[in-house]
C-alpha cells in the first residue's frame, strides 16, 4: 500500500535533513567570529568530540574537560607563589596542590565576617563561626558557595556552547529551497494541493528558526510530517452497527454514490456481509437500472452473502426501487436498507438530479461515496463534487490494497471535511477495513 509515495517521502525527508545540516553548517561558519589560533583549535576538538552526542552527555564531558583546564590553571598558580617551580619541589607541588583542592569555602568567609564585627563583638564572631562550621557538617563545601545569578533571559556558557555545538538551524529561505523535493514528491503521487499547503505551514513552524538538535534533523521532519498527516483526517468515531442497531424507527437506509466503475456494487456486497455477520438483518436495493448486467451483478453478491435484493427492470425509476426497499425492509422488521445507484460523472447535471430525486424518496440516514483510491486527485475532484451536490456523510476507498501512490488517501477527507469510514483491500468480502489514520501513516512509512 502506497509503496511508491513512500519510497519518495523517504527520499524527500532524506534529502530535506542532509540540506538542513548543510544550511545549518553554512550559517554557522558565516557567523562565527574570527578567534585566535588556540582558540579555534579548542573549539574544533570539542564539536569533533561532541558533535552527534545525546545532549545530556555532551554537557557533563564538556564541563569535565573545561573544568579540568580551568582548575589545572588556577592551582599551578597558587603553587608557583608557595613552592616555585623547582622539579626538586615536586613532593611538595603535590601535597601543596592536595590541600588546595581540598581547602575549605568557609575560612574565606569565616576572616570576612571577623573584619565586620566591630570591637567588643567577638562573641558574636565566634558564635558566626560555629555557625559557619555546623552549616559545612551539613552541606559539603563545594555545594556551601551559592550559585551566582544569570541575568534573565540569558543562557549559561555551557547551555550556550552546547546548543551551538549540538543544534542547527534554517531560516525560511532555505527551507523554501529545501521543501522543493518534498513538494515535487506530493505532487507526483496526486495529493491535493490544499493538504501539500498544509504540510508546508506546519513543516515550517516546526523547522524555520527553530534549534533542531543534529542528530534528530531526519528524526524531527518525519515526526512533524506525520502529525501533520494524522490531523488531515476528519475523526468521526462513527460505529455503524451501533448507529443502525440504536434507530428506534427501522429501517436505516444508506445510499451509495460514486462514478462508473469505482467499486460500489462490490463495496455494498461487502458492508452487507459486515452486518450480518454483526447479526444485522439487512436488504438490498438495485438502484442502478441504466448500466447493462448491473442488476444480475448485484443479485449474485446477494446470494452469495445470503441477502435480499429488491430489484425492478431495466429503466425503471431507481427512487421507485429504493422506495419498495424500504417498504419491504419496514413490513419484515428488517434492521437495515443499502441502495445501490448508477455511476454517473460527478459533471452529468441531469444524473445528478436523478440521484438528488432517490434521496428526497428514500430519505437516507447515512449518504456514503464510494471512490477508487488509485484514481488519485480525480477521486478527490469527485467526492467534492458529489458532497456539493448531495451531502455526503462519509466515504469508502475502493482499492487502497493497489494504491501506489496514495494522494486520495491522503487528500479526500481534509478537502471535503468528511470522515473516511472503510478502505476496500481485497476482493473477498471480509476484505473491508475500518479506517484508522494509523493506517496510512504506516503505509507512508512514517510510524
Amino acid at each position: 500500500m502506497f509503496k511508491f509515495l513512500k519510497d519518495k517521502l523517504k527520499s524527500a525527508i532524506s534529502k530535506i535533513s542532509e540540506g538542513v545540516e548543510k544550511e545549518g553548517k553554512a550559517e554557522e561558519t558565516a557567523a562565527e567570529p574570527a578567534a585566535s589560533k588556540e582558540e579555534k583549535g579548542f573549539f574544533a576538538k570539542l564539536k569533533e568530540k561532541f558533535v552527534g552526542k545525546e545532549e545530556e552527555n555532551v554537557i557533563e564531558e564538556k564541563k569535565e574537560i573545561i573544568g579540568e583546564k580551568i582548575t589545572e590553571i588556577e592551582t599551578r598558580k597558587e603553587i608557583r607563589q608557595h613552592v616555585g617551580n623547582k622539579e626538586e619541589e615536586t613532593p611538595k607541588v603535590f601535597e601543596h596542590e592536595e590541600k588546595i583542592r581540598k581547602k575549605p569555602k568557609a575560612e574565606a568567609k569565616t576572616e570576612k565576617i571577623k573584619k565586620e564585627i566591630p570591637a567588643g563583638k567577638e562573641k558574636d564572631a565566634k558564635k558566626a563561626e560555629q555557625d559557619i562550621e555546623t552549616k559545612e557538617k551539613v552541606q559539603p563545601a563545594d555545594e556551601a558557595e551559592p550559585k551566582a545569578l544569570e541575568e534573565p533571559g540569558k543562557k549559561g556558557f555551557f547551555a550556550s556552547l552546547t546548543e551551538r555545538i549540538i543544534t542547527t538551524k534554517i531560516d525560511e529561505g532555505q527551507f523554501e529551497k529545501l521543501f522543493w523535493d518534498l513538494e515535487l514528491a506530493l505532487m507526483e503521487n496526486n495529493v491535493a494541493i490544499e493538504v501539500i499547503e498544509k504540510i508546508k505551514k506546519d513543516l515550517k513552524e516546526e523547522l524555520v528558526e527553530k534549534p533542531i538538535r543534529r542528530t534528530r534533523v531526519e528524526e524531527t521532519i518525519a515526526e512533524t510530517l506525520r502529525n501533520s498527516i494524522e490531523d488531515l483526517f476528519e475523526k468521526s468515531g462513527f460505529d455503524l452497527a451501533a448507529e443502525i442497531k440504536n434507530k428506534k424507527d427501522k429501517p436505516y437506509v444508506i445510499a451509495f454514490f460514486g462514478i462508473n466503475g469505482s467499486g460500489k456494487t462490490t463495496s455494498i456486497a461487502k458492508l452487507a456481509n459486515m452486518l450480518k455477520e454483526k447479526g444485522i438483518t439487512c436488504v438490498l436495493a438495485a438502484g442502478d437500472t441504466f448500466r447493462a448486467a448491473s442488476i444480475e451483478q448485484l443479485q449474485l453478491h446477494a446470494d452469495k452473502v445470503g441477502v435480499k435484493l429488491i430489484k425492478h427492470t431495466y429503466g425503471s425509476d431507481p427512487a421507485a426501487v429504493a422506495f419498495d426497499a424500504v417498504k419491504h425492509a419496514k413490513s419484515k422488521n428488517i434492521d437495515a436498507v443499502l441502495i445501490d445507484t448508477a455511476g454517473r460523472m460527478h459533471s452529468n447535471e441531469s444524473l445528478l438530479a436523478e440521484m438528488k430525486k432517490i434521496i428526497r424518496v428514500a430519505k437516507p440516514d447515512l449518504r456514503i461515496f464510494v471512490g477508487e483510491s488509485i484514481t488519485g486527485n480525480d477521486c478527490v475532484e469527485q467526492a467534492k463534487t458529489f458532497n456539493e451536490a448531495v451531502g455526503i456523510d462519509g466515504i469508502i476507498l475502493a482499492k487502497a490494497d493497489i494504491d501506489e501512490k496514495g494522494g486520495a488517501a491522503v487528500s479526500v477527507s481534509y478537502v471535503t471535511k468528511k470522515p473516511i469510514l472503510y478502505l476496500g483491500v481485497g476482493q473477498d468480502y471480509k476484505d473491508l477495513q475500518k479506517f484508522e489514520p494509523e493506517v496510512i501513516v504506516k503505509g507512508l512509512g512514517l510510524s
